[in-house]
């Protein structure tokens, strides 16, 4: 991408599955210096390793730091010099959230706001922040504070020229084999003899690969405004389907029981709120959320009003593209863990 040439990206959260998928993708670019910010020395370590032996040259490119976005200290202290962002590190298991929501407020929402002020500070050019289908019409405490991680977003984003720092959010659903997703579970239950353990077999949920999320991403980089929420529109899977997509790539008589809906899940998830869809502009496989430019100053809307409304109504799980189990089980074999789960699988036979 030649934006990228000669510039160096921040990626907070960088050790996490999205973090990895920007380095098998962006290593080998023009990037100057590529900087992993997380507060996980063991993570970092692994990484380093990886691609010292992957990629032996470009890995000088990778620099580490070790820090909290909860700090704004250690932020800063990643930021000298930065000209893009990708905001990444979250807290994303639901369950978990539920049970410690302060704890998902201070790293999804006041860590963005301190991202976002030490990229302002800094004269950073563009910050990507990712968020999740959760957050629309939220439920749960992960849903929620995703949920404000946007408003703080949009709301810093009315605050600085744009000329100087642009913000924008990307939204998307689940995504295939990353950390904490059900796929990676599927495959250690069927490894280790287990019964395979299912929600709700009715359950749909949006499903897409690493690559096509940073592929949202970059798309955003280049596409967005200061304000912008970018959603991808995504096909969807129901999570019997996608269980049966996992058992016919690696073993079709695995048994399965089903568990009932865990803390704070909802039958379906939501990419584009119906509100959202008032103002939504179709980019063909996107969709672009702008933001909502009026002031505090309301008077004015009182005598004069817009009564045209797009058509579009709200984009969710179910009434999008349900993926049939042949087309979930070709994208999971595109997905590099699971081709070297089945490799090791196979192996044992």
């Amino acid at each position: 991408m030649k934006n990228f040439k000669g510039k160096t990206l921040l990626i907070t959260g960088g050790t996490g599955s999205f973090g990895n998928a920007v380095l098998d993708k962006y290593l080998d670019s023009d990037l100057k210096e590529i900087r992993i910010f997380s507060r996980d020395e063991l993570k970092q370590d692994n990484m380093r390793h990886k691609y010292q032996q992957k990629d032996p040259v470009n890995s000088e490119k990778i620099k580490f730091y070790i820090g909290d976005v909860r700090d704004i200290n250690s932020v800063r202290n990643a930021m000298h010099g930065v000209d893009y962002v990708f905001h990444a590190a979250a807290l994303k298991q639901v369950p978990s959230c539920e049970f410690f929501p302060m704890e998902a407020v201070k790293t999804n929402v006041f860590g963005t706001e301190n991202v976002l002020q030490a990229a302002i500070e800094a004269k950073v050019k563009k910050v990507i922040c990712l968020s999740t289908d959760k957050a629309a019409y939220p439920i749960n405490a992960m849903g929620t504070s995703k949920a404000m991680m946007e408003k703080v977003a949009v709301a810093k984003a009315r605050t600085v020229d744009p000329e100087q720092t642009t913000i924008a959010v990307t939204r998307y659903g689940n995504v295939l084999a990353s950390r904490g997703s059900v796929v990676p579970l599927f495959i250690e239950q069927i490894k280790s003899g287990n019964d395979l353990t299912v929600t709700d077999p009715d359950m749909t949920r949006f499903i897409m690969t690493l690559e096509e999320a940073v592929e949202l991403v970059v798309y955003a980089f280049e596409n967005a405004e200061s304000g912008d929420i970018m959603v991808q529109k995504a096909p969807a899977s129901t999570i019997g389907v996608l269980r049966d997509a996992v058992r016919n790539i690696f073993e079709p008589e695995a048994k399965d029981k089903v568990i009932g809906i865990r803390h704070g899940e909802k039958m379906y998830e939501t990419l584009l709120t119906n509100e959202e869809c008032d103002r939504a502009f179709d980019m063909g496989d996107f969709y672009r959320v702008p933001s909502d430019k009026r002031d505090l100053n309301y008077d004015k809307f009182f005598v004069e009003g817009n009564e045209d409304r797009n058509t579009l109504t709200e984009f969710n799980s179910s009434n999008t593209e349900l993926l049939s189990v042949d087309e979930v089980a070709a994208k999971l074999l595109t997905v590099p863990l699971v081709q070297e789960e089945l490799a090791k699988w196979e192996a044992t036979k």
